[in-house]
């Protein structure tokens, strides 16, 4: 069994990746990039989530919902890393502190 990956391992893996397919389709990756393309892996996301519920155009299967978690998963961590936002960081300050005892 393979070790569970951190979110460290998948960003600069999910980095790498978005260099070889920027540079194979000649994409040039702004600013505004890292958000449109993560609006389009949600929309992607949510048109299988559809189809699985028979609400939307076509067959979908519960590998197709999982690529497409996958790919807005990725794309959230490139859009982090391209602004330096610490997941780690934010994760801890902003959903983790609930689970601190009151002061």
């Amino acid at each position: 069994m393979k070790a569970p990956l951190t979110l460290r391992e998948v960003t600069e893996s999910a980095a790498r990746i978005s260099d070889i397919y920027a540079g194979k389709y000649a994409i040039a990756r702004d600013d505004d990039w890292y958000l449109i393309k993560l609006q389009e892996e949600l929309g992607e996301l949510a048109q299988a989530h559809l189809r699985l519920s028979s609400r939307g155009r076509g067959e979908a299967t519960e590998h197709d919902r999982a690529d497409e978690a996958a790919d807005v998963l990725c794309m959230l961590l490139l859009y982090c890393r391209r602004f330096d936002i610490d997941v780690d960081a934010a994760v801890r300050r902003k959903w983790l502190s609930w689970l601190e005892p009151a002061r």
